[in-house]
């Protein structure tokens, strides 16, 4: 039997609601919770800023548009209906 270099380990761990409900919307069906926040937790710890535009979902890239401040009303309004899907 194989080990594996970096094994991983359960742990269990309490956010705020409001936290929990973006992540939930950010992730596609397919993409992992356990990956995200491990690369999360990397990245703030190793000092990493923002994310790829190739590993980010299509939801992470419009909430990450959402933010900007050169976007009009129209796309803002398209960007929230999207994402409250």
């Amino acid at each position: 039997m194989r080990r594996a270099k970096n094994r991983t380990v359960k742990m269990s761990i309490t956010v705020p609601l409001n936290i929990f409900n973006d992540l939930e919307r950010t992730l596609s069906y397919t993409q992992s919770r356990s990956k995200f926040i491990s690369s999360a937790i990397d990245e703030k710890l190793n000092g990493s800023e923002g994310f790829s535009v190739d590993e980010a979902s299509t939801k992470q890239l419009m909430a990450a548009i959402l933010q900007r401040d050169d976007i009009d009303a129209t796309l803002k309004a398209l960007l929230l209906h999207i994402l409250s899907k």
